[in-house]
């Protein structure tokens, strides 16, 4: 304190520690960027100051050859702490917050249906509120996707679909098995969808190419899927696909194209460089030269976005629904605060973006198990 108050009077600026910020430090020519997770139990390790490992190679993936962690984790914890059984199950709440937050979008729609798409007021309102309302319905989605609000599986289904409609683009039926499918197959060359494309690493590794991919992370989180691998259609994906076209029908038709707009705009928004679209990139992004492949937030964003920022918790337990995600890391404190997790979901875009050690290179990938799990599905997977 009192080397930044002399540093004050002798006319100079006191050095900031932006850590706090998420790492938010200028490049530093020819050397590495600073540490940009953070570790609650530092250990002999991993320190949670220093790079633990050497920059990842930019031209390729980082390809590995051992399981996913979470599987063996899981096991870990249930024989450590055999209480985290009563952790999982269905959450009721889950069904209140979605017809909550689905009627304040319809809400605002309605009363947008006098304003010009183009206005600021329009504009604001679609970012700051009906961005951060989408992005809690993606996040309702993914959460019901494992059958976390409801007992019965159809009862979950519908409330999926009933959650997308604001979002005014159908997509909750096929969310749900290419979600799965990146649980059971986490990092799987040609299974995982969640994993950027060879042609992605070819054309966006670069700032340029990464602010563009930040920008309409929506784009390709929707497209993306159809080029790695189709689904077979079932039921539930006409269920969803008429509702949802009667829906965007019936609203156009009565109050005009501009709450269907404010819906669009909002969704795109939510996908885009938004402070909560941040855990798109954090989740299982490579960062700090770690062969860590899943990443946790345990900041305050968390309130609106589910509680997926607790994402190694997440992907350990499934079946914990998100309002006991933090009693889970609670109870096996020593298996998560050893974990790098990362301060802040902003910074994360930011850093992304201008680190040259971070990219879309930055992912572990392996190759996939089985011929059957790359090109066939169970007849579970079509019901």
């Amino acid at each position: 304190m009192a080397g930044s108050t002399q540093a004050v009077c002798n006319g100079a600026r006191p050095k900031i520690d932006f850590s706090y910020f998420g790492g938010a430090e200028s490049f530093t020519e020819g050397k590495r960027s600073l540490r940009r997770t953070t570790v609650v139990s530092p250990s002999e390790t991993d320190d949670g100051v220093s790079n633990p490992g050497p920059p990842q190679d930019p031209t390729d993936f980082l390809w590995i050859m051992t399981e996913e962690p979470h599987r063996s984790r899981r096991m870990a914890i249930m024989k450590a702490h055999p209480e985290v059984t009563k952790l999982m199950g269905y959450e009721p709440l889950t069904k209140y917050v979605v017809l909550v937050v689905v009627s304040l979008q319809l809400y605002l729609a309605v009363c947008l249906r006098h304003t010009h798409p183009l206005s600021f007021g329009f504009l604001f309102l679609a970012y700051a509120v009906g961005g951060t309302a989408n992005q809690n319905l993606f996040l309702a989605i993914h959460e019901i996707t494992h059958n976390l609000a409801f007992k019965g599986i159809n009862a979950n289904k519908a409330l999926a679909v009933f959650a997308n409609l604001p979002i005014a683009v159908p997509y909750s039926a096929a969310f749900k098995k290419y979600h799965i499918e990146h649980h059971k197959h986490l990092g799987e060359d040609g299974i995982d969808t969640d994993l950027p494309t060879n042609f992605e690493l070819l054309c966006l590794n670069n700032v340029l190419g990464k602010t563009f991919f930040a920008t309409f992370q929506i784009f390709f989180y929707a497209l993306r899927p159809g080029f790695v691998r189709m689904q077979t259609p079932t039921r539930w994906h006409l269920y969803n696909l008429v509702a949802q076209l009667i829906f965007d029908y019936i609203l156009v038709r009565t109050f005009g194209v501009r709450p269907l707009l404010y819906l669009l705009f909002s969704s795109f928004f939510a996908g885009s460089l938004h402070p909560c679209a941040g855990h798109f990139i954090a989740e299982h992004y490579v960062w700090d030269g770690l062969n860590q492949e899943t990443y946790s937030y345990y900041g305050p964003l968390n309130i609106l976005a589910y509680n997926v920022g607790y994402h190694n918790e997440h992907h350990d337990f499934p079946s914990v629904p998100w309002t006991r995600l933090p009693a889970l890391r609670a109870l096996a404190p020593e298996f998560y605060d050893v974990l790098p997790s990362h301060p802040s979901w902003p910074m994360v875009i930011v850093n992304f973006i201008r680190d040259k050690e971070v990219g879309i290179f930055a992912r572990a990938k392996r190759i996939a198990k089985s011929s059957e799990a790359k090109h066939g599905s169970s007849s579970s997977d079509r019901e």
